[in-house]
């Protein structure tokens, strides 16, 4: 079982490098004769960063794997991901909002923290009216990360946790300090009307 692993980590990794290449090969056309292609790369990196993420599942299940925690600035990372997500949302017509309440440097994983706030993002893009907002607050010594919009909701809650959300909930599991667990919880009471990520990290 181990050795299937090994091989489809392998053929993850060369994928990406594909990918990577298509993306230089799009960059460089738009460059030569003036195109836009955005929509076209924004593809490459979303499938990149699903890729990322089984990735990570494959890591998890292997290894256990264990976050890398050091001082972050909520703000600065609040603005990668408004950065990341900004343009592509305002081509859906999407409008996102941020509201970081929490200005100190605190302890956590800065590269899977965004990644987990991008993938929520992302899924609310997909099915917001015009709205998503993302918003950083401390209560009661637990960080509060949550994602939400003016969609129809999860159909169903509790709702099927694809690959991305897997490692999500296992991931801010990882987040453990003074016997606190982090954890992640979806549901339908986006203040916004639709559906609400939230992510709880000690």
């Amino acid at each position: 079982m181990n050795n299937l692993l090994d091989i489809l980590a392998s053929g993850i990794h060369d994928a990406k490098n594909q990918l990577f290449l298509a993306e230089s090969l799009i960059a460089a056309t738009e460059a030569k004769h003036g195109l836009s292609l955005s929509e076209a790369r924004y593809a490459i990196e979303a499938a990149s960063d699903r890729l990322s993420r089984a990735l990570a599942a494959y890591q998890i299940t292997r290894h256990d794997a264990t976050p890398a925690i050091t001082p972050v600035i909520l703000e600065d990372l609040c603005d990668e991901v408004m950065l990341a997500q900004k343009l592509h949302l305002a081509s859906r017509e999407v409008t996102l909002t941020v509201d970081c309440q929490v200005f100190d440097a605190l302890p956590l994983d800065r590269d899977l923290v965004t990644d987990m706030l991008n993938n929520a993002v992302q899924n609310a893009g997909r099915y917001a009216r015009s709205m998503v907002k993302m918003s950083v607050t401390a209560e009661d010594q637990w960080l509060c990360l949550v994602v939400e919009d003016d969609g129809p909701g999860y159909p169903s809650l509790p709702p099927e946790y694809g690959i991305g959300l897997m490692v999500a909930d296992r991931l801010a599991a990882l987040h453990v300090q003074h016997g606190r667990k982090g954890s992640l919880t979806l549901s339908n009471k986006s203040a916004l009307g639709g559906a609400r990520f939230e992510l709880r990290l000690p």
